[in-house]
């Protein structure tokens, strides 16, 4: 049995699966991407389906791996402590500090758990806001949309990478590793199918990186 979708977690950081927004063609291109991820061919899966909207495609996915990165993180929350994870790391020489322009403007140092936690509930917010990802049928999408996705995506590629560099083996021994290995091609083949991450951001990931886009 797999152990995604059990085990003991902190409930602030897991949180209910968030779906498409409703109004929106999300529910259809969420079965798309349901389809096409169901043909195995990723490369195939992450593209723009002919004839929609670029903006549309961008929203469902950011609210897809963002329940993809909430769920994988959710299997590691006893193993993921402010103790055993005092700072938020990507192996020793990228360390990621917490701030979100609003409420806390001047980056600080927080626990890997906590910086989640920031993390997860302000992509929350965004994805709630209908001003920036609208829940109506024709709601026009805000003119710096992508900006905002690029900044959700480029955060929630810090999660992988801390889970890469600190949590592998816990991984492994969960029997997740193939899991996880897929969450994040599909991850990196989506951001490099839109260049919604800059390569300087993926170094602590570089080879695996490089391994996926070739």
């Amino acid at each position: 049995m797999s152990l995604f979708g059990l085990g003991s977690r902190n409930q602030k950081t897991f949180r209910p699966k968030k779906s498409a927004p409703t109004g929106s063609k999300g529910a259809q291109l969420q079965k798309h991407i349901d389809a096409t991820l169901g043909s195995g061919n990723l490369r195939e899966a992450v593209k723009l389906p002919p004839g929609e909207d670029i903006n549309e495609w961008l929203a469902v996915n950011t609210v897809d791996f963002f329940n993809q990165v909430n769920i994988m993180f959710g299997t590691l929350t006893e193993f993921c402590t402010p103790s055993n994870c005092p700072t938020m790391t990507a192996g020793p020489k990228y360390e990621y500090r917490w701030a979100d322009g609003v409420t806390i403007k001047k980056p600080i140092e927080v626990s890997a758990p906590k910086y989640v936690e920031y993390l997860m509930d302000w992509i929350e917010s965004q994805l709630d806001d209908e001003t920036i990802f609208p829940q109506r049928l024709g709601a026009p999408f805000p003119p710096n949309f992508r900006d905002v996705v690029k900044t959700i995506f480029k955060r929630l590629f810090r999660v992988y990478a801390h889970i890469y560099h600190s949590h592998f083996q816990k991984i492994v021994s969960l029997k997740e590793e193939a899991h996880l290995n897929t969450c994040f091609k599909h991850f990196v083949l989506f951001t490099w199918e839109f260049r919604l991450i800059e390569k300087a951001e993926l170094a602590p990931l570089e080879d695996l990186v490089d391994s996926i886009i070739q």
